[in-house]
């Protein structure tokens, strides 16, 4: 099914939130959902660094950037070590790069735009934050659905 977040609005509306349409696919797995792994860091991705290196099995990490579009979150050694601890997926209200080499990972990835410039890493930022953007609030252990239609967010598990 490549299209579920058609068919979960359709039967959850009243109890999810749905993200406005601001986020490109880089990933090469187009649809993906799990539990909310949260953080928050503006231009330094060391906590990134942090989290790829756990397992993330029915998981799916997101990273609040702030919007910053001047430096890339996630890149293709981060993704790639995601992609082998299992992550399901990453949303990135930021920038990424390698897109080429993201596009045939086995892992989810949505961002607002690609960068080519790398972060600082100054070990800021915070784990299991409470994150709002795109008009949607993500709470570690909610539940992110995403597929080519968009991010849906829910507090209970829904498939």
């Amino acid at each position: 099914m490549l299209d579920l977040l058609p068919d979960l609005c359709d039967e959850h509306l009243d109890n999810v939130q749905v993200a406005e349409p601001l986020f490109r696919d880089y990933g090469g797995k187009p649809l993906f959902h799990g539990e909310a792994v949260t953080l928050s860091c503006f231009e330094d991705n060391s906590l990134v660094r942090e989290l790829v290196n756990r397992p993330g099995h029915g998981k799916v990490m997101v990273i609040d950037g702030g919007g910053s579009l001047r430096r890339a979150l996630l890149g293709d050694q981060l993704a790639i070590k995601a992609a082998e601890q299992g992550w399901e997926g990453i949303l990135v209200y930021g920038a990424v790069r390698d897109v080429g080499t993201l596009a045939t990972l086995s892992l989810g990835v949505k961002a607002l735009a690609a960068c080519p410039v790398k972060t600082e890493k100054r070990g800021l930022g915070e784990l299991d934050a409470t994150v709002s953007f795109a008009g949607v609030t993500i709470a570690p252990g909610n539940y992110v659905y995403a597929d080519l239609n968009g991010v849906l967010v829910s507090a209970s598990r829904l498939i």
